[in-house]
């Protein structure tokens, strides 16, 4: 049986991309991109939108004009490792990039619960629009927040308005640029 975790990097106040949906001033140091790493040997599954899958074919396979570093690399083949369900009403079985990858319209919650059970070590339920309804039913049992320190007034929230969570930290870290790293399970 798997554990349900959700995780996002996010500004001081909360958001995961500004309003016009940026997120560069999100990106990983070297020392946070490690850290990244680190956690994908723990996860088993990837549960995703439609977007960000897109974002993340860029790790199927690397680019011919682009050099990889080690951690990249390793980052790279953990993810092609990683079973990985997209939920998008709009993409079609031919458009998964990597056999493998499964495709469900909606995300039902008792079919989250059965991906959960089913899975080995860490379920990561990715991006705060496919995670909503799963924090809002208290199915997620870990936050880990990677804190920028940057305030952007408005965007995408990382936790959905509407939600009250009690949290207990049970680890810390902060970066030497500043992020903070921390992990919460439900109390």
């Amino acid at each position: 049986m798997g554990t349900l975790s959700y995780g996002a990097t996010m500004s001081l106040d909360g958001f995961v991309a500004d309003a016009a949906g940026d997120f560069q001033w999100a990106a990983p140091s070297a020392e946070l991109f490690d850290v990244h790493v680190e956690r994908m040997a723990a996860t088993s599954t990837e549960v995703l939108g439609r977007r960000t899958y897109a974002l993340m074919q860029y790790w199927n396979a690397q680019p011919a004009d682009e050099q990889w570093t080690p951690a990249e690399q390793e980052f790279a083949r953990r993810w092609q490792g990683l079973d990985k369900i997209v939920v998008s009403s709009t993409l079609g079985p031919n458009d998964l990039g990597a056999e493998g990858d499964r495709l469900v319209s909606t995300l039902e919650l008792d079919e989250l619960r059965r991906i959960v059970d089913g899975a080995r070590g860490i379920v990561e339920i990715f991006g705060p629009t496919v995670a909503a309804d799963a924090i809002r039913a208290g199915l997620v049992q870990e936050f880990q927040f990677f804190v920028v320190p940057t305030v952007i007034g408005t965007g995408l929230r990382a936790i959905p308005a509407d939600v009250r969570l009690d949290l207990r930290l049970v680890e810390h870290r902060v970066f030497d640029d500043g992020v903070a790293q921390l992990r919460y399970v439900r109390r």
